[in-house]
């Protein structure tokens, strides 16, 4: 059954049509992506579905009594309202009652027979609503994206701001939830959290994001905004992805037909008075409509075109950290931590908001000094640094002063006139002279990573830089990345960003610890998974052996009472030779995976050590239970 539907939508702002005679319909139940370009008016869409924004033309019809929650990319104003009561006053009365009841039993006096009197009050009419559920669901959501319930709103960062919105949008339990870019600001675990917390959901979704691991899995349908136009895709990403390129095709084909056959045309009218004749005028009336579309066609929005140049080549050790550890006070961020950064390196740094992330890139870079042990910096090394904060920009400048102070930048040795230039980064020439303040995030950061593009340097430092690029800026900076041959520290909560990247990952562990793992993301998870199922796995097998053996002897025959057969009994005598050659082979594994040049090898090889690597773990452990069971025989 739909619950809303838009019929022949347009709006436009100035002479940009962000919406052109829209059709959309949404069915109960679905999860809807809608993917577009930066700009191309996604997040106007959301508004005009609220209601938030008026059409020019069209009708909005939405179902009676239909709900809907907004996570907005905006942050919200100043408040002195607490995160627990910003996030409960998404539930209404509940939620009032709910904030009043939880500031009442914070505060001093609470044993006084007013406040006890008011407390029962409170309670009875929360239980009447079933409130006490649905105020566990507020502190569930509050702990799984990490937020601190007493703190004030207007306190806390523009990310912690924008992960409190999103909490309130969850908890309300909307009819229709729209969310623009749920996944910034938040770590991978909550990301993780996220995902399950909506798939589980019965409630209508439509979203906005630039995570494609996130986008793959719950998406139901993709829609996509491109030049005012929605085109819906059922099916999966890679469908999307693979039809849209067909469309864009066989417009790029009829364009070329227009445009030879209005070049032919226009050759013949001004071939003479002949097209003037009265048997020509027809002809003169199609020429005349042929250049009214064509003025009026709305080209395809361009892809990005940026390299990096990776300059002079730096000495073999970028960075060697020797036994480093870093701490705020009495609390561990960083503990004994060795580690050696090579030139060519490739490294993607993981961990949850606040654990020290950020903190280890200003170590290896310098900025800070380490409470104990020491950072050798390589020689010949040259820096470029996009930090999460965009601390590089002035925001009071224009895009072209951020640039540069003349009209012209030298970029890999050649002169560039600075809006050619910003062109390759999608910046048409009426935004270049906007100040930074009035850009999208979006736009500032492809605004940074042209900054940063200017440059000659051997090594990067890139601090979150996907947070709301488009997908197609995206995986351009993926391919640019993955062909740099000079070095690259990365932090970044995507996942698919950093599984085609990076070669190895620094993890934040528990107390300060850092774990350093060969591959990506996957890689990582993957082995945690088996870390975790090998810890679980024994207590599994003692499970039944335990059973077995509170059984009184009478009731049940011990198993050691039957002889080993012939067989069993060959087995048994072959099974430490066999454990013997596999955890040899499994040594040269791990010694072949900690040598500095390894991931240096082609993929493929990568891959084959890796999972013969797993495939040893597995033999040796069913090996040393089949050798447990026989010798308790």
């Amino acid at each position: 059954m739909a619950l809303l539907r838009l019929d022949n939508v347009s709006l436009a702002y100035g002479h940009l049509p962000l919406l052109a005679h829209v059709d959309f319909q949404i069915e109960r139940g679905e999860r809807v992506c809608l993917v577009g370009r930066n700009g191309a008016g996604k997040s106007t869409l959301f508004r005009v579905i609220t209601g938030a924004a008026l059409p020019d033309e069209g009708e909005i019809w939405r179902q009676e009594t239909l709900g809907i929650g907004h996570l907005e990319q905006e942050v919200p104003a100043d408040t002195e309202e607490t995160v627990f009561e910003v996030v409960a006053g998404g539930l209404g009365e509940l939620g009032a009652l709910l904030s009043e009841y939880h500031q009442a039993t914070h505060q001093a006096g609470v044993a006084e027979p007013s406040s006890l009197a008011r407390l029962a009050e409170l309670q009875a009419r929360i239980e009447s609503l079933d409130g006490w559920n649905i105020g566990r669901k507020v502190e569930t959501v509050l702990t799984r994206l990490g937020l601190p319930p007493e703190e004030r709103l207007a306190g806390c960062s523009g990310g912690i701001r924008r992960q409190v919105m999103l909490a309130r949008a969850l908890v309300s339990e909307p009819d229709l939830l729209l969310l623009d870019e749920p996944t910034n600001h938040l770590d991978i675990a909550a990301i993780t959290w996220l995902e399950k917390f909506l798939l589980a959901g019965r409630g209508t979704l439509i979203f906005i994001t630039h995570d494609r691991t996130f986008l793959k899995r719950l998406a139901t349908r993709i829609v996509d905004l491109d030049r005012g136009r929605l085109t819906s895709f059922p099916g999966d990403f890679d469908h999307y992805l693979q039809k849209k390129e067909e469309l864009l095709e066989i417009e790029a084909r009829a364009a070329a037909r227009f445009d030879k056959k209005l070049a032919e045309e226009e050759a013949w009218i001004r071939r003479g008075i002949k097209a003037r004749r009265t048997r020509n005028e027809g002809r003169v009336r199609a020429l005349q409509a042929m250049r009214q579309a064509r003025s009026g066609r709305i080209e395809a929005l361009g892809k990005a075109r940026f390299g990096i140049d990776a300059g002079a080549l730096s000495g073999k050790l970028v960075a060697d950290l020797r036994r480093v550890s870093f701490g705020y006070g009495d609390r561990p961020v960083i503990r004994d931590l060795s580690t050696a950064i090579l030139r060519g390196d490739r490294v993607g740094i993981i961990g949850p908001n606040g654990c020290g992330k950020t903190t280890l890139l200003k170590l290896v870079l310098g900025e800070i000094a380490p409470a104990e042990g020491q950072v050798v910096r390589g020689t010949r090394l040259e820096i470029a640094y996009f930090d999460q904060q965009r601390g590089r920009l002035d925001f009071e400048k224009t895009v072209r002063e951020n640039m540069s102070d003349s009209d012209y930048i030298a970029v890999k040795g050649r002169r560039r006139h600075v809006v050619g230039y910003l062109k390759d980064f999608l910046f048409p020439p009426e935004r270049i002279d906007s100040p930074v303040k009035a850009l999208s995030g979006g736009e500032r950061n492809r605004l940074l990573l042209a900054k940063i593009f200017t440059r000659s340097v051997n090594m990067m430092v890139l601090d979150e830089p996907t947070n709301d690029l488009d997908v197609d800026t995206l995986e351009l900076l993926e391919d640019l990345l993955a062909d740099y041959e000079g070095t690259l520290l990365l932090v970044s909560h995507d996942r698919t960003f950093l599984d085609n990247v990076v070669t190895s990952t620094l993890v934040f562990e528990e107390d300060g610890r850092v774990g350093e793992y060969v591959g990506g993301y996957e890689d990582w998870e993957r082995y945690r998974q088996q870390i975790a199922a090998g810890r679980a796995e024994p207590a599994k097998r003692a499970g039944p052996l335990a059973t077995a053996h509170a059984v009184p002897p009478e009731n049940k025959p011990a198993a050691g009472n039957r002889r080993l057969s012939y067989k069993e009994q060959r087995e048994l005598e072959a099974l430490p030779g066999k454990i013997e050659r596999l955890e040899a082979e499994q040594a040269e594994l791990h010694a072949a995976l900690s040598d500095a040049g390894f991931h240096l090898q082609p993929r493929d090889k990568i891959a084959a050590a890796l999972e013969r690597l797993e495939e040893i773990t597995r033999e040796l452990e069913t090996s040393y239970a089949r050798w447990q069971f026989l010798e308790g025989r």
